[in-house]
């Protein structure tokens, strides 16, 4: 590689975010990298169930939802760890796809367009400096006009440049782990499950092939009471709520070990830093139980994508990219993750949740109102 070569833009990531920015930008005519640590196809910690105010999006930039036949999720159960169920229908509802396949289709998608793909390659550090960015990686260094992370919940990066999420303390937003399965189970094609039990949730909910993603969040203290073993917490903890413990007890896993991750942190976070824009889950993450954190880093790539290309085509300054980026991703997103950081204070306790969950049951029209304040229009 010529360290004199440089890109209009490279991204740090190939997650949902960074593979739709890509193809956008590409599809624009400008000249992409992008860097990713793993080889595609790879399954990652995720609910997958995506939100269809994203289905237009996707379709837009080429995959082919309708010929999938992806499962369409219109009905949310949630319950309390008692066992308490509430029942709503989803006003806008979602679909079922693991990450295995989608990202590799937007990989796939992403490369026709002329996207220069750098799988097994790890970022170590970015610089900037004379208005260009220097990215420094195990495959050597690269340079490009415009940098965009999508690394994630928690990255390197994140530590090396100590952003603020990193150095905050243990507390109700942070130090969380997650933990996911594929299973074969009887569950209804078009639900959505939420099963409280102490300091988690997990969700359950149809994917392509018949099969079920079975996903669940708790924090690390819950591990450590339980000798650090995944197993172990799920017998002592999780099947407490009678739900689980009968999924639990009759799926059959499709993988032998599940996929867990650390270190998830809901606490505010940046959207640009040391003028990297971020995007996915580096500019924020909504909690679980809104459900839809994928339909929000779709949706944050597409604003990214506008206001990179009008610097690249010199209608606004760098300046005024990563201003009008940072208010334009707020003013989206904003009100969903204050609502969802306020809905993960109601839940962990186990009593607090039995209540909350007696008490809104009779009371639909709360729920839906609650649902609305995390969910977005279609894009």
């Amino acid at each position: 590689m010529n360290e004199e070569q440089q890109y209009d833009c490279a991204v740090i990531g190939g997650g949902l975010a960074g593979l739709c920015l890509s193809i956008q930008l590409a599809r624009l005519n400008h000249s992409v990298i992008l860097f990713e640590k793993e080889q595609y196809p790879f399954h990652k910690v995720c609910g997958e169930y995506i939100s269809l105010e994203s289905w237009d999006f996707l379709e837009n930039l080429g995959i082919p939802l309708s010929d999938l036949e992806v499962p369409i999720i219109k009905k949310l159960i949630v319950s309390a760890p008692d066992g308490t169920e509430l029942k709503q229908e989803l006003p806008l509802g979602g679909f079922g796809i693991s990450r295995f396949k989608i990202d590799n289709l937007l990989k796939e998608k992403a490369i026709l367009h002329g996207v220069e793909l750098k799988e097994h390659c790890k970022v170590e550090d970015v610089s900037f400096e004379n208005d260009s960015f220097r990215i420094h990686t195990a495959a050597g260094m690269f340079s490009a006009k415009v940098c965009c992370g999508s690394f994630g919940k928690r990255s390197n990066l994140d530590v090396k440049w100590k952003r603020p999420f990193i150095m905050q303390k243990g507390n109700k937003l942070n130090n969380f782990i997650g933990v996911k399965y594929h299973v074969k189970t009887d569950f209804p094609v078009d639900r959505i499950a939420l099963h409280n039990f102490e300091d988690g949730y997990c969700g359950i909910s149809r994917i392509e092939d018949g099969n079920y993603c079975l996903c669940y969040l708790t924090n690390a203290a819950n591990l450590k009471r339980n000798n650090n073993s995944i197993a172990e917490m799920e017998r002592n903890v999780l099947y407490k709520n009678p739900h689980l413990q009968q999924i639990f007890s009759t799926c059959r896993h499709l993988y032998d070990q599940p996929l867990s991750i650390s270190q998830i942190s809901f606490q505010q976070k940046s959207q640009v830093e040391n003028h990297v824009l971020m995007i996915g889950h580096a500019s924020g993450v909504i909690t679980p139980l809104c459900g839809n954190g994928m339909s929000m880093a779709m949706h944050g790539s597409k604003i990214a994508a506008e206001n990179i290309a009008l610097f690249l085509n010199n209608n606004i300054s760098r300046a005024g990219m990563e201003k009008n980026y940072a208010a334009e991703w707020k003013r989206t997103f904003g009100r969903r993750l204050r609502t969802g950081r306020m809905i993960q204070r109601l839940f962990g306790r186990p009593w607090v949740t039995n209540v909350f969950i007696r008490i809104m049951k009779p009371l639909p029209f709360i729920t839906r109102w609650l649902i609305r304040q995390t969910h977005g229009k279609r894009f």
